[in-house]
């Protein structure tokens, strides 16, 4: 059964635009899923849904195979288990220390301050933010900043979380530290989806990949059996990774094919690149 599945999602914006048309998007529990598309696909919107920010025109939302309810209760009961970190952790963050921003989600859905406390402690100390606890958040560099935003998510036990440009604003050393943390996560069983237009980085985490055009979803894989579809990701305004592009070219302007499927990340390549030196070898 799927962990979390959105079914027939049409969302209208105010002004009577369409912007998500008929998405159909699952994650199975424990899997790294991304949301690939350009900016103003419609990634945002999607994730908007999965925890009840935004309610759909049509289509429901199912969490553990229970549909989502629009109520207090459900609402309430939806967030405890998915957390949603947004692209701008200055969106997230308004407390006048780390602690009580980190503090907010369990003391306000009543858990004591011992264990509101505990959780603080903990959440902090899973993403390296542990010594901080009384900067104010605006004092903090942007990489900071998303790592208390992960810590107050985490602070409410989620089984899911899902995260808009984790790495957005970031710097490479930054974005790295990043995935790592996401990772460690994910191997310690939490479900993780995320939203992205950096086609670099989803072959180097993703379990699935969902490619998001207009509102749409277009392709749903692996990352091999999306990024094959060459015609697609390029119809999507994306691109190839750069080593599957570099070799791309090496096979259309020099003749030069090492592999049936372009190689996605340096380590794919390295290993193609060896075995047909080998075999030109013999």
């Amino acid at each position: 059964m799927s962990i979390i599945e959105a079914k027939n999602i049409t969302y209208l914006y105010s002004d009577g635009t369409k912007a998500l048309d008929n998405i159909n998007f699952k994650v199975e529990k424990g899997q790294i899923v991304s949301l690939l598309g350009k900016n103003g696909a419609g990634k945002s919107t999607l994730f908007l849904h999965f925890n009840g920010i935004f309610e759909p025109e049509n289509g429901e939302i199912l969490i553990d195979g229970e549909k989502l309810e629009y109520n207090k209760k459900g609402l309430l009961k939806a967030r405890q288990k998915v957390g949603i970190v947004f692209q701008n952790p200055d969106d997230q963050l308004f407390a006048p220390t780390v602690e009580e921003d980190v503090a907010f989600g369990p003391l306000n859905i009543g858990l004591s301050q011992e264990e509101t406390k505990k959780r603080v402690t903990d959440s902090l100390k899973r993403v390296g933010m542990e010594g901080y606890e009384k900067k104010p958040p605006h004092h903090l560099s942007g990489g900071q900043k998303k790592k208390v935003a992960i810590a107050g998510i985490l602070a409410m036990n989620p089984e899911i979380m899902v995260l808009d440009e984790p790495t957005s604003g970031l710097d490479p050393k930054g974005a790295s530290k990043m995935l790592k943390l996401l990772y460690e996560l994910n191997n310690k069983g939490m479900t993780i989806i995320i939203s992205t237009h950096d086609v670099d980085l989803v072959p180097l985490y993703s379990d699935k990949v969902n490619v998001i055009k207009n509102g749409t979803i277009i392709k749903e894989g692996t990352p091999h059996e999306v990024f094959d579809d060459i015609n697609l990701i390029r119809d999507a305004d994306l691109r190839l990774p750069r080593v599957a592009h570099l070799l791309e070219v090496l096979e259309k302007e020099d003749n030069l094919k090492i592999s049936d499927s372009y190689p996605l990340t340096i380590g794919e390549a390295r290993k193609d690149l060896l075995k047909y030196i080998d075999k030109e070898k013999i």
